[in-house]
C-alpha cells in the first residue's frame, strides 16, 4: 500500500508553528515515499469553530510550500475533507459498533454525572465511567431494551459511549510508536469514551479513526499530546476489525526556557511570532515579521528531527531526501528566536535578489517615495549581506532614496572637526567635476586628492558617510556615491555642511 498521511487541524484559531511542524513532517514523509499528503479539517466541535480559521490554515500551508495533494479545496477521491460534511459516514459506522454491542447509548444527564463526580470526590475517590460503573448507570447496558426504547421514543438526549473494556478481557495492550517504541497500556483503567455527542456529531476520537480508515491513511504523524489517545484509537480499530495505521508522536516545541509548550504568550513576552501568518492586528506572523518561508521550514524541520551530521541548511528537496521517522527525537525542541533569525539571515544572503527588489519597490510605494531613477537592483546588491529579516530592507535602503533630514548627534560630535566643512566642500567640488562617479573611479580619485593634500583619509570618510546617510551605517561610501549619483551626492554634502556650521 502506498504511503498516505494526513494533517488534520481544527479551525479554532490561527495555526501554531507546532502544528506547522507536524504538517511539515507529514509532508516530508509523504514526498520521501512518493505518497499522498492529505489536509482534513476536523470541525466536529462547532462550538469552537472560528470564522476564517480554515482559510488561514490553507493560506499558511500555501505560503510555506507545504501543499496538500488532497484537501477541501483540491483534488481527492476519498472526500469530503471537512468532517462536518461527513456525518452520514459516522452514523453508518457507529451503527456497526452498536449492533455488535461494542458501543452503547448513555442517557445520563450532565447534572447526574456532575453529582456522581462530587459524591466520589467527597469519598476521596475519582468517578470514572467505565466497565465497573456502566452497569449501575443509565445506559442501554444496564437498562432493558424496552426501557431504552421508551427513552428514545420520548426524545431523551443521549450520547454513544465506547465499551472500552469488559471483564474477562486481556487488560494489557501493547502499542508501537515509531518515535517512542513500545508503549504498554492497562485497558482496564480506561474510561468509556463518548463517540457521538448529544448533538449527533462525533467526537474527535471516533471521527478521527473512521476518517483515517476510510481515507486509507497508512501513517499517523501527530503531536505527542495525542499519545494518551493512541490506546483508544487502536481499540476502535480492533472493534471494527480494521488494520490500524503506524503511529508516530512527535515532541513538543518548547518555550525558550525549555520548560513547557511554546505559547502565544511567550511570543508576546519575548517579541517573536508563533504563527506563520498574521492573524489579527495585534498578532503578526513570521511572514509579516520578515521571514522567508523556506528558512522557517528549514528551522522547524530541525526542531525535533535530526538528519545526522553537521549540515544545517537544507533545501526542501534535501529535507525530503533526508527525512525519516527514526530521526525524530523523543525530547522537545526549545524554540530559539535568535537561531531562527540566523537561518533567515543565511537564506537572505543566497536568495534571488529580484525577490528582494520586489520587496524594496513595495516599501517605496508604501512610504510614498519615488525611485528617482536610482537602480533598486543595485541597492539590493549592496545591502543584501546586511539583512537578517525582510523587514530590514527599508531600514537598510531608505537613505539611498531619501536624503537625511537629521544626523546622528553622537557621530557628528565625534567626527566633525573645525576643518571638516572645508574638507567636505572640497570633496563636493571634486565629485561635481568628476567625469565618472563609479566606485572604481571615485575611490582612487578621493584617495589621491587626500594624499596630495596631506590629509588622512579618516578625516574625510566618516564625515562623508554621515553627510550621505545621516549616520555611520551603510555599505561602502564610494558605492553609495555611485548609486545615488553626482547631483544627490553634492546636494547631501552641501546640506550637511550647512547643518553643521558653527
Amino acid at each position: 500500500m502506498s504511503v498516505r498521511v494526513r494533517f488534520a487541524p481544527s479551525p479554532t484559531g490561527p495555526l501554531h508553528i507546532g502544528g506547522v511542524r507536524t504538517a511539515l513532517y507529514n509532508y516530508l514523509f509523504a514526498k520521501k515515499h512518493n505518497g499522498a499528503f492529505v489536509l482534513r479539517i476536523e470541525d466536529t466541535d462547532q462550538t469552537r469553530y472560528v470564522e476564517g480559521a480554515e482559510k488561514y490554515i490553507a493560506d499558511a500551508l500555501s505560503w510555506l510550500g507545504i501543499t496538500p495533494d488532497e484537501s477541501p479545496s483540491g483534488n481527492g477521491a476519498v472526500g469530503p475533507y471537512r468532517q462536518s460534511d461527513r456525518k452520514k459516514l459516522y452514523v453508518s459506522n457507529i451503527d456497526v459498533l452498536l449492533r455488535s454491542k461494542k458501543a452503547y447509548l448513555a442517557f445520563d444527564t450532565p447534572e447526574e454525572l456532575a453529582a456522581m463526580r462530587s459524591a466520589a470526590e467527597a469519598e476521596g475517590e475519582t468517578f470514572i465511567y467505565n466497565w465497573k460503573k456502566r452497569g449501575e448507570l443509565k445506559n442501554s447496558v444496564s437498562l432493558s431494551e424496552e426501557e431504552t426504547q421508551r427513552l428514545l421514543n420520548e426524545g431523551a438526549p443521549y450520547v454513544v459511549r465506547f465499551k472500552t473494556f469488559s471483564e474477562g478481557q486481556n487488560t494489557t495492550l501493547k502499542l508501537k510508536d515509531e518515535v517512542r517504541g513500545t508503549v504498554t497500556v492497562d485497558t482496564s483503567l480506561l474510561d468509556d469514551k463518548i463517540l457521538v455527542k448529544q448533538d449527533g456529531m462525533p467526537t474527535y476520537h471516533f471521527a478521527n479513526v473512521v476518517d483515517d480508515h476510510l481515507m486509507k491513511i497508512t501513517h499517523v504523524i501527530r503531536g505527542e499530546e495525542w499519545l494518551p489517545s493512541m490506546a483508544l484509537h487502536v481499540l476502535l480499530y480492533n472493534a471494527f476489525d480494521w488494520e490500524a495505521p503506524s503511529f508516530a508522536h512527535v515532541p513538543l516545541i518548547l518555550k525558550p526556557s525549555g520548560k513547557g509548550k511554546l505559547s502565544k504568550r511567550d511570543g508576546d513576552t519575548f517579541g517573536f511570532p508563533v504563527f506563520p501568518l498574521q492573524w489579527d492586528k495585534q498578532t503578526p506572523g513570521f511572514k509579516e515579521a520578515g521571514y522567508l518561508p523556506e528558512s522557517l521550514v528549514n528551522y522547524l524541520a530541525l526542531l525535533g528531527w535530526s538528519p545526522g551530521g553537521e549540515k544545517e541548511l537544507f533545501s526542501i528537496d534535501e529535507l525530503i531526501d533526508a527525512f525519516s521517522l527514526e530521526g525524530i527525537t523523543k525530547s522537545g525542541g526549545r524554540f530559539d528566536s535568535e537561531r531562527c533569525k540566523w537561518f533567515n539571515q543565511q537564506y537572505l544572503q543566497k536568495v534571488n535578489p529580484m525577490r528582494l527588489v520586489a520587496v524594496l519597490e513595495n516599501d517605496l510605494k508604501e512610504n510614498g517615495v519615488d525611485k528617482n531613477e536610482i537602480d533598486c537592483t543595485r541597492v539590493v546588491e549592496l545591502i543584501q549581506n546586511r539583512l537578517t529579516l525582510l523587514t530590514d530592507i527599508w531600514e537598510e535602503a531608505k537613505f539611498f532614496f531619501v536624503s537625511p533630514k537629521e544626523y546622528d548627534e553622537k557621530a557628528v560630535r565625534k567626527q566633525w572637526k573645525p576643518d571638516t566643512n572645508n574638507l567636505l566642500s572640497a570633496i563636493s567640488e571634486l565629485i561635481a567635476n568628476a567625469k565618472n562617479v563609479s566606485a572604481e573611479e571615485l575611490g582612487p580619485l578621493i584617495k589621491s586628492w587626500a594624499n596630495e593634500n596631506g590629509i588622512g583619509l579618516g578625516k574625510i570618510m566618516a564625515p562623508l558617510r554621515i553627510a550621505l546617510v545621516g549616520s555611520l551605517r551603510g555599505p561602502d561610501v564610494f558605492e553609495i556615491c555611485s548609486t545615488i549619483g553626482v547631483t544627490n551626492c553634492v546636494h547631501r554634502i552641501n546640506a550637511a555642511i550647512g547643518y553643521n556650521k558653527s
